[in-house]
């Protein structure tokens, strides 16, 4: 029974079930017939039990021969019981065809009990896919229409009442409402949303009528990609499932060759009795397949990976999960992962021939296509003013951004990339922002002036950021998880990251860096740590992510990035979930190795049992297949 069909293949279940029950019906009445000295009517019944239930073994079995040229346990167990038919009816003792249709019944059982453990895994995954409505209610000149999902395009407003699942990310245009978004990030309580609010496909609307806009396709939502990267995640074995897959093709080669070998070589070199041996090597070959041992690793991956899809918590795939139950040291980006990234514009400092109007309208038309926080903060800061958009923008990550606003180059960023452009800053401002750096806030400098000539400095924006609520207790879980490192990784100003890292627990901080700084970090980390964390929000933190053994993105519902870098999203703004991710990961870790304890012991017993006990093929094929399906139910346990 090779445990990847069993588990990828679930729309077989209910044939699964039907093929068991109905060998072991023909199975009592050949045994029945057998009794009653009905042997023809025996001899019919039989036959047809052993083809009914393991049809679908020798099948597979046969397509993994012939197509792959390999052996697999499906085919050992099919030969078992066929030697045992054979020698029945070469001996004339009937009981030895009852004891192999015994363990083709016991290995269809198995594998319909193995198929519905597994089918809750695959429930829980599937949830994910009823999530969104066939339909929606379109706005066709004032009319409202329904349509299939697959025909919206974008720029269609959809109407959505109230208790009805959202059908498309969109923007709200009109109404507001409360939104339940727990099948999106695990969040427990609805999120009030209003006019310019995204929402997602597959959220809950409450008690407000909203029109939405949709402003991508349908295939593109949020839900989509989320189910693509779980269904992603059930096909990628982890390293440590495609070792044990390896190993049992090699495995299942020293198996046929030893059972050859315990079949022939006592009758010849020690004149044993024939049948008996071809008897022991018979269930020689039942007793050491590698079912369980098969079955011990994915499906706790698999569960852990619903587990996790449950809380908000989103695992590419089993390897990730298992990574993350390894890591000793974790580096956290500041904006957005540690902060709340919600910035606002907290003072303008103005130089002395500027207003605090002109030092924002400028900042904010550079700042407009800007996806950071910063510049989100500005802009809206700016919101009421007169101002224009800017051409020629160029944006230098970490440093800051350039662009030529009415004829004039305007250059926002940080003090060190302002003064590529001007000589001296004055001696005020600089005064005024280390101060304001030191309690913590973040200081963007404005400059302005003709393209190849010296710029002169506008003034200074500070920026607030709030810490995170459950930040601080979650550095403190992590340590008490046992976490040797944790470090602050920023591109802000040392002062603001020292002040953000002190209120939340964090003793390690490098700041002032560009992408590749932190890319330069997480790999010394791993020298010393080897497995390692990072924490981001997936954008300018990528390729720190990417390099990670384990990226972490927070906030998937708002960053494309994310889903397609890290490694694991937490889909609602929690940074507390990393704990549980961590826990996850480490019970999955407990849980594979008491499974492959257990397989391996179970394989050792019998073995034993077979050559010093002698036990006849039904137990042997009992304690085998019982093994798998015990392995198989305790991987499941990750599910709760």
């Amino acid at each position: 029974m090779l445990y990847p069909r069993r588990f990828t293949q679930f729309t077989r279940e209910h044939a699964d079930i039907l093929a068991a029950l109905v060998c072991g019906l023909l199975l009592f009445l050949g045994w029945f017939a057998l009794h009653l000295g009905a042997l023809k009517l025996a001899l019919l019944l039989l036959p047809a039990a052993y083809v009914i239930g393991g049809y679908e073994s020798a099948r597979e079995g046969l397509t993994t021969l012939f197509k792959e040229k390999e052996l697999d346990v499906d085919l050992l167990m099919i030969v078992a019981a066929i030697g045992a038919a054979s020698l029945g009816l070469w001996r004339r003792e009937y009981h030895l065809i009852i004891d192999g249709a015994i363990l083709i019944l016991i290995f269809a059982i198995s594998g319909a009990l193995e198929g519905y453990a597994m089918q809750r895994t695959e429930q829980s995954i599937r949830s994910l896919m009823s999530l969104t409505p066939d339909t929606a209610r379109v706005l066709l000149q004032g009319r409202e229409e329904e349509v299939p999902i697959s025909q919206l395009k974008v720029g269609d407003k959809i109407v959505v009442k109230p208790g009805e699942l959202i059908p498309t990310d969109g923007i709200i245009v009109s109404g507001y409402s409360t939104v339940n978004q727990a099948a999106i990030t695990g969040e427990s309580l609805p999120v009030e949303k209003t006019v310019g609010a995204e929402v997602f496909a597959g959220t809950l609307n409450s008690y407000g009528a909203l029109q939405i806009k949709v402003h991508k396709p349908a295939q593109s939502s949020l839900i989509q990609r989320v189910i693509h990267l779980v269904e992603q995640a059930q096909t990628q074995a982890p390293p440590s499932q495609e070792f044990i897959d390896r190993f049992e093709k090699g495995y299942a080669k020293v198996i046929v060759i030893t059972g050859i070998l315990l079949a022939t070589l006592p009758p010849l070199m020690w004149s044993w009795d024939w049948e008996t041996t071809i008897y022991r090597a018979l269930t020689f070959l039942v007793v050491s397949s590698p079912c369980a041992l098969m079955a011990a690793i994915m499906p706790t991956l698999l569960s852990g990976i619903a587990n996790g899809a449950r809380q908000g918590i989103l695992f590419k795939n089993g390897a990730q999960l298992e990574k993350i139950g390894k890591v000793r040291a974790i580096a956290f980006d500041k904006t957005g992962t540690l902060t709340t990234g919600q910035m606002q514009v907290f003072q303008v400092i103005t130089a002395s021939k500027y207003t605090q109007a002109d030092v924002l309208k400028a900042a904010a038309s550079i700042e407009l296509s800007s996806e950071h926080p910063i510049g989100k903060a500005i802009v809206q800061a700016a919101g009421n003013l007169n101002w224009v958009g800017a051409i020629e923008v160029q944006a230098i990550p970490g440093k800051g951004i350039v662009g030529i606003v009415e004829e004039q180059q305007v250059i926002v960023g940080n003090a060190d990339f302002i003064e590529q452009y001007v000589i001296n800053l004055p001696k005020q401002l600089r005064q005024v922002a280390q101060f304001l750096e030191q309690e913590g806030k973040t200081v963007v400098w404005v400059a302005e002036g003709q393209e190849g000539t010296e710029a002169e400095v506008m003034g200074i924006i500070a920026i607030a950021d709030e810490v995170r609520v459950q930040t601080a207790a979650t550095i403190t879980r992590l340590k008490k998880l046992g976490i040797e490192q944790i470090v602050l990784l920023t591109g802000d100003n040392q002062e603001t990251a020292n002040s953000v890292a002190k209120a939340v627990g964090i003793e390690r901080v490098y700041a002032q860096l560009l992408p590749e700084d932190k890319l330069d970090v997480i790999r010394r980390l791993q020298q010393k740590y080897q497995t390692v964390a990072m924490v981001g929000d997936g954008i300018n933190d990528a390729p720190a992510l990417a390099q990670a053994s384990v990226g972490i993105a927070i906030g998937g519902t708002g960053s494309d990035v994310a889903l397609e870098t890290a490694d694991i999203v937490l889909m609602a703004d929690k940074l507390e979930k990393i704990a549980v991710a961590i826990h996850l990961g480490r019970r999955s870790q407990l849980i594979v190795k008491q499974n492959i304890v257990v397989a391996l012991g179970f394989i050792v017993l019998l073995l034993v049992g077979n050559f010093l006990v002698n036990i006849n093929l039904p137990i042997g094929v009992i304690g085998h297949e019982g093994s798998t399906v015990l392995v198989t139910l305790s991987g499941l346990r990750l599910l709760k």
